[in-house]
């Protein structure tokens, strides 16, 4: 091969490998046009201030590492400064989807979302668990698919359940306890004491009753379930609190916007809405 040909190889690598290493970058801005476009198109027709805080497992950097994403001090300070941005007198639209993160994060939202005097409605697709859930009692409207579920908000101290860590009390006598598992009995009466009482405050200033508000909060925050426990609209409906089934469609494609891993997919299907014989009306398809 000739100087001329090693040349012209060389060159064609570089660009290739540019290339490689651009385009993740290009797709990424044209998705995130892409959503702005959409989430002012929600706006104008909701008369309302958007927020969203979706985490979804992405892939990061040239080499794919995976990044999970949850509820972290970053996204307080976004949404406390994009609340502060939104007129007293303007409705916030809150799109969630998360597994949860730090209690005191959410926290943070949850009160900032709860004193907006405006009405503010937390738009759940498809899950927003723990912290997530904190944040959507928070609103003067919980908006959900029908299948979407919400979670227990019970604290977890590092990956043990407050609750649990107390029943140890129950079933061990004093003597028989060691002074690092009292530490965590004591912290942990503390953390459960803390949720209950930021629960019950955050729900009456949306206006329910003191009755019902210990209720909720006494379901929700003391360790009844397994903190991964799907809570359905069913359930949350008869626990009294306030839920729709109406999201917006636009919700949806917004949703689609926030693409998970490629790879080979676990679920596939034509993504077109079928009519069902008999039907005028197309069903929405179901995506995973």
């Amino acid at each position: 091969m000739d100087l001329t040909g090693g040349l012209l190889i060389s060159q064609l690598f570089w660009l290739v490998f540019l290339f490689l290493l651009i385009l993740p970058m290009i797709k990424a801005q044209t998705l995130e046009w892409s959503r702005e476009r959409l989430i002012k198109a929600i706006e104008e027709r909701r008369k309302s201030r958007v927020i969203t805080m979706i985490h979804r497992q992405e892939t990061r950097s040239l080499l794919g590492f995976f990044m999970m994403r949850f509820i972290t001090i970053e996204d307080s300070e976004q949404v406390l400064r994009a609340i502060r941005m939104t007129p007293d007198n303007m409705p916030i639209d809150f799109i969630i989807h998360t597994p949860g993160g730090l209690a005191l994060a959410a926290t943070q939202i949850a009160n900032a979302i709860a004193d907006h005097k405006a009405p503010v409605r937390a738009i759940v697709p498809h899950y927003a668990m723990s912290g997530g859930t904190l944040i959507a009692l928070a609103a003067d409207e919980i908006i959900m698919d029908e299948h979407a579920v919400l979670g227990p908000v019970d604290p977890q101290l590092g990956q043990e359940p407050a609750a649990s860590i107390v029943n140890i009390e129950k079933v061990k006598d004093p003597k028989d306890i060691d002074d690092e598992t009292l530490i965590r009995i004591d912290v942990s009466k503390k953390a459960l004491k803390q949720m209950y009482d930021v629960v019950k405050n955050i729900l009456m200033k949306k206006g329910y009753d003191e009755e019902k508000a210990s209720k909720i909060a006494e379901e929700l925050s003391q360790g009844k379930w397994t903190h991964d426990y799907p809570l359905t609209v069913d359930y949350l409906k008869n626990l009294g609190l306030k839920i729709s089934t109406e999201v917006p469609e636009e919700v949806y494609a917004l949703m689609d916007l926030y693409p998970q891993p490629a790879g080979t997919p676990s679920v596939q299907y034509i993504p077109v809405p079928y009519q069902r014989p008999g039907n005028s009306q197309p069903t929405r398809s179901v995506e995973g």
